[in-house]
């Protein structure tokens, strides 16, 4: 199913490779203009050149090297994001890192901590940043990227699982903060990819991220992994007009049927489905 992005433009962090690419090329390919950052200019370069393959006459591709854990950055980024774009109305939180990989009593704290401002830190600040012109337009999308680690524990793993699901309800609780203010905030499962961050856990061996979880990446290295298209067609989804409405999910792009999702806006905000829960031993037929 195609979704139509034409006359609207997206702010893509962590966009100059494995999914955050990905999702440039398929938002330039349904027709916006994109601003693309990440921390190194010469992989963005390379990404731009990539995306421009797929530019219709007109479209605009722009690129700005930014730490997104670092509010002067992220400031400067938004302020000049609105000034070569003054429509745009979509901001995908894609930047993140696994942080530091083993147990954590033995990890480096400094590593753990930077995880977390990469991940959690810099998509706050990223919304604090859009907010407020996406209020004064009174319409706007953001597109947090979540993962694995939101929904089921990450033993050895344990700086980026907390940041996913931090993340997640951050999103939840800001979907309500700006119910009104017609802007969408929504998160992203993309699935098992295989990126750099598969080839950080191979690396880091059976002993760092424990025997199980590693012999799952190389049995995911082997088979491919989730296609990366199946993330970015979701994002494609929830920045176009026909997820108007659809405000405070967790989607999973491999497993939910969010194809349909648009013929089921009014209803599913009426639910906690597609959100984090506690399970209550009565969910469980327990007492």
């Amino acid at each position: 199913m195609k979704y139509s992005l034409e006359g609207r433009a997206a702010l893509i962090t962590g966009a100059s490779q494995g999914l955050g690419l990905a999702i440039a090329k398929a938002y330039v390919e349904a027709g916006a203009d994109v601003f693309l950052c990440a921390r190194d200019f010469k992989t963005l370069e390379q990404a731009k050149a990539e995306a421009v393959l797929s530019a219709g006459k007109g479209q605009r591709i722009e690129i700005q090297s930014a730490d997104v854990s670092r509010q002067s950055d992220v400031e400067e980024l938004a302020a000049q994001a609105f000034q070569l774009f003054p429509h745009l109305s979509i901001l995908v939180n894609n930047a993140g890192v696994y942080g530091p990989k083993g147990l954590i009593e033995r990890v480096d704290w400094d590593e753990w901590v930077r995880a977390i401002e990469i991940n959690l830190l810099g998509s706050i600040l990223m919304c604090r940043a859009v907010l407020p012109y996406f209020k004064a337009r009174q319409y706007g999308k953001i597109v947090q990227l979540s993962g694995g680690g939101a929904t089921a524990p990450l033993p050895r793993l344990s700086a980026y699982a907390t940041s996913k699901a931090a993340v997640v309800r951050f999103a939840e609780t800001l979907a309500e903060e700006v119910r009104n203010d017609r802007i969408d905030v929504n998160a992203i499962a993309p699935g098992a990819l295989n990126t750099r961050l598969l080839d950080e856990v191979l690396a880091a061996g059976p002993e760092t991220v424990g025997h199980d979880f590693h012999e799952r990446a190389v049995q995911q290295k082997a088979q491919g992994g989730a296609p990366l298209e199946k993330g970015a067609q979701l994002a494609v989804f929830l920045a176009s007009s026909a997820s108007d409405g659809l405000t405070g999910k967790l989607l999973s792009a491999v497993w939910d049927p969010w194809e349909q999702l648009s013929d089921h806006i009014q209803e599913l905000q009426k639910t906690d489905v597609y959100t984090l829960r506690r399970i209550v031993p009565e969910d469980r037929a327990l007492k």
